[in-house]
């Protein structure tokens, strides 16, 4: 706001000479001056946990909590499993390259099962496969049975390996969860 002097000239007003009833701004503060501690408001980083508690821990807990779950449904499904082979009392064959002569209760013996049935489904059916054989051939029933016991034994021990992974990993996952627990309480010891 200008206002017209005796000589033409315009002079500014400043706060001085406002009017007196007008609300004037205030003067902002001065570079170096720190805010009163008043006015601060209380943040993450400037206020302490109230507990020892925080997202961190209930994801540590998480964790493990999940850990114990996955070692308890791993180690459950190896003994169902194993149990259920051992109801079939398989015996593998004393022909096998290994195992020969053993009870069919793990991956291992299931897996050398499955081979040596395979073996002699070739060897019986002279080295052709069930989808080679003719329709009215009959050595493919023959094969055919062979290769259903071959798929059932190789599905346990694909069953064996997933029970293994989950357990393997259950373990990790407490092991990991035990590292963010430490992580935890040092972040809650230097604050």
């Amino acid at each position: 706001m200008s206002t017209p002097t005796t000589h033409g000239e315009e002079a500014s007003v400043g706060p001085a000479a406002a009017e007196p009833d007008a609300v004037q701004p205030e003067a902002p503060p001065e570079v170096g001056e720190p805010a009163p501690a008043d006015d601060v408001p209380a943040s993450p980083q400037h206020s302490k946990p109230a507990s020892g508690g925080g997202a961190l821990r209930i994801l540590a807990l998480l964790v493990i909590i999940g850990g114990v779950v996955l070692m308890v449904a791993g180690g459950f499904t190896w003994y169902v499993v194993r149990d259920q082979l051992k109801a079939e009392q398989i015996t593998v064959s004393d022909d096998a390259d290994r195992f020969g002569g053993d009870e069919v209760d793990g991956p291992f013996t299931a897996y050398e099962q499955a081979r040596v049935i395979n073996k002699h489904a070739l060897e019986a059916s002279d080295g052709l496969t069930y989808a080679q054989l003719e329709q009215d051939d009959p050595r493919r029933d023959t094969v055919m049975t062979a290769s259903f016991l071959r798929a059932s034994l190789y599905t346990s021990v694909v069953s064996f390996g997933v029970a293994f992974f989950a357990f393997g990993m259950g373990i990790l996952m407490i092991l990991v969860g035990w590292a963010l627990m430490s992580v935890n309480k040092r972040l809650n010891a230097t604050t």
